[in-house]
């Protein structure tokens, strides 16, 4: 910002005072927070310790849950009652655009039925797709080839390689578990991709295209929710510095979807396969006690 003409006294450039914050100030973000934070704890909710975006309350009329990114809401209700009355408040507070039901959010598409709620990315996928103009490639079966030739020549668009990982780490993070360890071992080459690494993003894009529709599917379980986790490591897979490579997965029962998935290099050299897997377990454990903390934090 900057003063008009004239806010001079005595040769002192004279400064504006802000009676409220407002957009592009590094604080905005910040006080922000600070005033939902304060509008949804005066009003009974209790911020969840593991995750501060999410928030929880029950009451005789049932339980709500909100989760929150910068401004944007999402609201989870036992019932309609509990719901307009959460809503009622905020739009009394702030100025709030209701949207309904929940269909599309952060490049995901929700699909909600009776006991089951289906998350996917093909809107997002079909944009990747045209974005590296790969809209009426071949099709794969399988996401990528098992070994990479490290000795290819250097890519020379070394920025288009860091856009089209970039926007399968966002799908993987999002949706898309078949994905891990590819976009996983593709993420190493940021610095120095070679033709090979081109040609794999490549594979995955076109495996991409036959599995648009794929989607994680979470069903209402008659039997109790519990964490259900796997993991293993695949020892020295990196011939060049003999790191290990970590793999996990969590789910809420036997039967429904991934919550958590992960594959990543090893930090430290595992001198043994032993050793290995129990740094795996370690980094499985992590996730989950994180888990257990905000399922925790959801019910009490």
């Amino acid at each position: 910002m900057e003063q008009p003409e004239g806010y001079v006294k005595e040769g002192e450039k004279l400064v504006c005072k802000l009676e409220k914050s407002i957009y592009g100030l590094k604080q905005s973000g910040r006080n922000w927070n600070t005033m939902l934070h304060e509008c949804l704890t005066d009003d009974n909710f209790t911020q969840n310790p593991a995750d501060h975006c999410v928030y929880s309350k029950e009451s005789k009329e049932g339980k709500v849950i909100i989760a929150i990114r910068v401004d944007d809401l999402i609201i989870a209700a036992s019932n309609t009652k509990i719901l307009e009355k959460v809503k009622n408040m905020l739009s009394t507070k702030f100025k709030m655009k209701d949207l309904g039901r929940l269909n599309h959010f952060l490049g995901m598409d929700f699909s909600q039925s009776d006991g089951c709620v289906k998350v996917s990315q093909k809107r997002y996928v079909e944009k990747i797709l045209e974005r590296f103009d790969m809209q009426e490639c071949r099709v794969r079966d399988t996401p990528c080839d098992q070994k990479l030739d490290e000795d290819a020549p250097k890519m020379v668009d070394v920025k288009k390689y860091r856009e089209a990982v970039g926007s399968l780490i966002y799908l993987t993070t999002c949706t898309r578990p078949d994905l891990c360890f590819v976009v996983s071992k593709l993420s190493q080459y940021f610095a120095e991709p070679t033709d090979e690494h081109w040609v794999t993003v490549k594979h995955v894009l076109r495996y991409l295209r036959g599995t648009a529709d794929k989607q994680l599917c979470f069903r209402k379980s008659s039997e109790k929710l519990g964490l259900q986790a796997y993991s293993d490591a695949d020892w020295a897979a990196d011939k060049t510095d003999r790191r290990s490579m970590t793999g996990y997965c969590v789910s809420t029962g036997k039967d429904n979807s991934l919550v958590s998935w992960k594959t990543k290099k090893q930090p430290t050299v595992a001198l043994s396969t032993c050793e290995a897997e129990y740094m795996a377990l370690a980094l499985t454990i992590q996730e989950c006690i994180y888990l257990e903390q905000l399922l925790e934090g959801i019910n009490t």
